[in-house]
């Protein structure tokens, strides 16, 4: 077997390669860079759902970053177990092909749980007192205080939220190094979310000196792995998820069901609480698409018109639209609409500002029943936002309950970049590059395939 690292890096697609990210270049130059054809919808959890098993989502489940789980009446995002995703991962096909193999999984998602040897992913700690602890969980647990002991506790709110910024893919390549340079794993999967960040807040804007910033911070963290993996013999693959395009505004799908009486909300403490349970139909929005839930049959094709009339809409699947793109899965929603290129669609489901849920103005990625990507900036409308924040978490570390309110609801052009729909030019969306290019073949590679691939690079040896 010959020991292999892939490196995703989030966002990055064949444009951005380039004079601003020298070390990802020389790689492609001495391997090879292929587009990666990806699946519906491009996002986190679906396709890396489909890199690591070679599945469609209808097959694996991972419909999105989130579904509604009907048995609970509850829409759930960014869950963790790995038995959430069907079918066999890519390190359980490598055992069954040599027992000797070992896999080291960090921060790629549905982490919890999974059969790999070593594994961490982001998992704060909820205190009865309210707070938030940033943490991380790892396999097995004595790897945790490991990594803490070696860098410091994982520093959540940079992973995550508008301070996010290098600070967390800088602490996840050292652990990647470490893990590595103590376990000498076959296998080793490292997440480096930075370009995720300012692609959403600005734009994929090469012009833009935050944004060549940013590829040149990833670079390097990519540059430093590259480096330590020629020196030890391993193979480098780098992968990305998806690319990311510019947007103009989003498009607001749950108030248009809202406004047609299809959506129930619960009163507390004067504010709309959405009532999963109690809809005819409701959207779980995730970036450029969204899965339309519809509780019964008869009512269908009504959505389907109210949605399809929706300026910002450029397509609604149907039972045979979801078979033809691998959707057809029963997590996923009755419907699944899909954004035009320069739009997105907001979870929104209030008319009145004044009645949105407490949690709207936070960074709460486990009640809002859709993604944020306002969750990245600060609200423009606060005079002291820094100032603001430190008040709020110092509050908090001396014991103070206090809502963490710094995300606007008002201004939702201000998310310049989004994902989900396939890219209209494959030099904007994903891609691979190794440093074996005799095994990627001619022409694009696509999600379903990688996990065979990143199989030939270790078994190469072996015919």
């Amino acid at each position: 077997m010959k020991s292999t690292l892939v490196i995703l890096v989030v966002g990055l697609s064949p444009s951005l390669v380039g004079v601003h990210t020298p070390h990802l270049k020389r790689l492609s130059e001495r391997g090879a860079m292929r587009s990666l054809t990806t699946v519906i919808p491009a996002v986190t959890c679906t396709v890396q759902s489909t890199l690591v098993t070679g599945l469609m989502p209808s097959e694996h489940g991972a419909v999105a970053n989130g579904w509604y789980f009907r048995e609970m009446a509850e829409v759930l995002l960014w869950r963790q177990p790995n038995m959430l995703v069907g079918g066999e991962k890519i390190w359980d096909a490598g055992k069954r092909r040599d027992p000797a193999f070992t896999c080291a999984k960090m921060f790629w998602w549905y982490n919890m749980y999974s059969t790999a040897d070593w594994s961490a992913t982001p998992r704060p700690m909820y205190p009865a007192d309210g707070r938030k602890v940033p943490d991380h969980y790892t396999f097995p647990s004595d790897l945790r205080d490991e990594l803490d002991g070696k860098l410091g506790k994982f520093p959540l709110f940079k992973f995550w939220g508008p301070l996010a910024d290098i600070t967390s893919s800088a602490w996840i390549t050292k652990a990647t190094q470490h893990v590595i340079d103590s376990r000498d794993p076959t296998l080793t999967l490292s997440y480096l979310p930075h370009l995720d960040y300012n692609l959403q807040r600005l734009g994929p804007d090469l012009e833009h000196s935050r944004i060549q910033q940013d590829l040149k911070e990833v670079d390097a963290l990519c540059g430093d792995l590259i480096t330590a993996a020629d020196r030890d013999g391993r193979q480098v693959i780098v992968v990305s998820e998806y690319g990311i395009t510019p947007v103009t505004d989003a498009v607001h799908i749950n108030r248009a069901l809202r406004e047609a009486g299809l959506i129930a909300v619960r009163t507390e403490m004067g504010r709309d609480v959405f009532d999963a349970g109690a809809s005819a139909a409701f959207a779980m929005a995730d970036h450029q698409l969204a899965h339309i839930y519809v509780k019964s049959p008869e009512h269908i094709e009504a959505v389907k018109n109210i949605i399809e009339a929706l300026d910002g809409v450029e397509r609604v699947l149907d039972d045979a639209g979801k078979k033809a793109e691998g959707l057809d899965h029963p997590r996923s929603g009755e419907l699944v609409a899909i954004s035009d290129a320069d739009r997105w669609f907001s979870y929104y489901y209030w008319l009145d500002d004044e009645k949105a849920p407490d949690y709207a103005r936070t960074v709460d990625i486990h009640r809002k029943p859709g993604y944020d990507p306002v969750e990245l900036f600060v609200d423009p409308a606060l005079r002291f936002p820094m100032a603001t924040m430190a008040w709020k978490l110092a509050k908090r570390k001396i014991g103070f309950r206090n809502l963490l309110d710094v995300i606007s609801l008002k201004d939702t052009q201000i998310v310049k970049g989004s994902h989900g729909r396939l890219t209209d030019d494959s030099n904007h969306g994903p891609l691979v590059i190794s440093s074996r290019g005799d095994l990627l073949g001619d022409g694009a590679i696509h999600a379903t395939a990688f996990k065979q691939l990143v199989l030939d690079h270790v078994f190469d040896d072996e015919g």
